[in-house]
């Protein structure tokens, strides 16, 4: 039907005239289309503000964190550990604190939270390393109790399956007030804990965590050069 219509629309007969050919196209171009624009990139989220807490990251920049620097990169308003990534800490030492933040993890990706720790040495032994591994991945199928993700490592197992799935964003706590450690995941309490017992009286992995009687040190990511983000990561110092 469509070559019927054209051909009683424009007779044989008719000729165009190279102004009239101008005009039909001007015409033609205003009835088409408009391109989609392209979208928009999407917005860097801001540290969330929160009554009582103190941002220790700016989303822009590693201004108040020391050592490996070098090993991390601010990626869209987080903290990314990169493919050199080990330990990056607070350029400031915390006794009795209330920290947030949240990561996000990659396939496989092992990282951790290093609290009371000194700027050298291995943080799970001369502080505490709180885990922080996507332990459902298959290289993590014969795991310790104390290696899961929440877990104080080599002292205290954390609850399991209260992650989410592997590229979402999870939300975390720490609350360390003296000897006693709380870590929050996602709204769940995985450790209420009294490290007393284990600081005197021996640890679930049997080997010596001195960091355990240290009543102050450093926070910081504890990276293996896998990549893991942190963000909105804020602290409230206890009195």
């Amino acid at each position: 039907m469509l070559p019927r219509l054209i051909e009683s629309a424009y007779p044989a007969t008719m000729t165009f005239t190279p102004l009239a050919f101008i005009a039909l196209c001007i015409v033609i171009g205003q009835v088409a289309p408009a391109p989609t624009p392209a979208p928009a990139p999407a917005a860097v989220p801001a540290p969330v503000p929160e009554a009582g807490f103190d941002s220790i990251f700016d989303g822009k920049t590693l201004n108040g964190w020391i050592g490996n620097t070098s090993g991390y990169a601010v990626e869209n308003g987080a903290i990314t550990c990169l493919a050199n990534g080990n330990n990056l800490l607070t350029a400031k030492n915390y006794a009795d604190f209330h920290f947030k933040f949240e990561f996000q993890l990659t396939a496989g990706s092992n990282n951790g939270i290093g609290i009371r720790t000194p700027e050298n040495g291995d943080a799970a032994f001369v502080g505490m390393e709180i885990q922080v591994l996507d332990d459902s991945d298959a290289q993590y199928a014969n795991l310790k109790p104390w290696q899961f993700h929440g877990s104080i490592y080599g002292v205290v197992p954390a609850k399991r399956g209260h992650l989410k799935k592997v590229g979402e964003w999870n939300s975390q706590e720490i609350i360390a007030n003296g000897s006693h450690i709380q870590v929050i995941l996602n709204g769940v309490t995985i450790i209420d804990a009294d490290i007393e017992k284990a600081a005197t009286e021996g640890t679930i992995d049997g080997k010596d965590h001195p960091g355990l009687r240290r009543q102050s040190g450093r926070i910081g990511f504890l990276g293996h050069g896998d990549k893991v983000s942190f963000r909105n990561i804020r602290i409230r110092e206890l009195n």
